[in-house]
């Protein structure tokens, strides 16, 4: 095992210094996962960058221990990639935690930004007494899902009207806040949607693989147990499914614009032009 792990850790450095600058991201699924590795007292995070590419794979590019979600940390990583020639995605998707949002203005500020709808639907949840929990998540679930940015608007009303007339205040405002980053789906191909609207493409390989194994309970050191982690991605990577409609990612990465998942026409002295 000690001979193996070392090979993983050769392969783990050379895998992380690889150059970048060939892929064509389109978007990019990020999140910080925690592991608590033997003897080590505070769980770290494992920070994980996810590619989708412009044929429509999906390829993993980063995996960093950290101590925690931090601005410096998320910075940290984002820099990496640039320095070996990660182009800027056209989209980012990630949880509430602000460090990934200032580390990307940071490196990435062209890059628009989409927060996970199942971590916000769960803080909205919070704020609702579980007798009442029920009720608001059927409201709250069929925003996400709304055919236009504007249905989305008229359900989020909806629903912080109901909230205010059971006295629930606190829990209408949870949408309000980061709600134009939560929307910002609306401006990519309908067809891509499922895969925008939360980081479940990052987290469900992670479920996976604590199903078969907690891999980092196994170790005393978070590198050993990332290193672990990473080799068991690489190997669930050749599995991953392609996103849907791949052949509008190439229009994605060149820069078309959508508005409500359908593209926007060409003005009509550009294509004369």
């Amino acid at each position: 095992m000690s001979r193996l792990k070392e090979q993983w850790h050769a392969e783990q450095a050379q895998w992380a210094s690889r150059p970048l600058a060939e892929l064509e991201v389109v978007y990019l699924w990020v999140d910080g996962v925690y592991v608590k590795a033997g003897l080590e007292k505070e769980k770290a995070a494992v920070l994980v960058v996810l590619a989708a590419l412009s044929d429509g794979r999906k390829a993993l590019i980063a995996l960093v221990p950290g101590h925690r979600e931090s601005t410096e940390g998320w910075s940290d990583v984002l820099r990496d990639l640039r320095a070996r020639g990660l182009q800027a995605p056209t989209l980012v998707i990630g949880d509430g935690h602000l460090g990934i949002w200032a580390g990307l203005r940071n490196v990435y500020p062209t890059a628009k930004e989409q927060r996970c709808w199942n971590h916000r639907i769960v803080n909205a949840l919070d704020k609702v007494p579980k007798t009442r929990q029920a009720h608001a998540r059927l409201q709250l679930t069929q925003i996400p899902y709304a055919a236009t940015q504007q249905d989305a608007e008229r359900l989020k009303a909806g629903y912080q009207h109901w909230c205010r007339q059971q006295g629930l205040e606190a829990a209408a405002q949870v949408l309000d806040r980061d709600w134009e980053r939560m929307i910002t789906f609306y401006q990519f191909p309908k067809a891509h949607w499922g895969h925008l609207r939360t980081s479940n493409p990052i987290e469900s390989p992670f479920a996976a693989l604590r199903l078969r194994t907690d891999a980092a309970k196994r170790f005393k050191k978070v590198s050993n147990a990332t290193a672990v982690i990473w080799k068991m991605l690489l190997v669930a990577q050749q599995r991953f499914r392609r996103l849907h409609a791949p052949e509008l990612m190439k229009e994605v990465y060149h820069g078309a614009e959508y508005v409500n998942g359908v593209r926007v026409q060409e003005r009509a002295w550009e294509v004369a032009a």
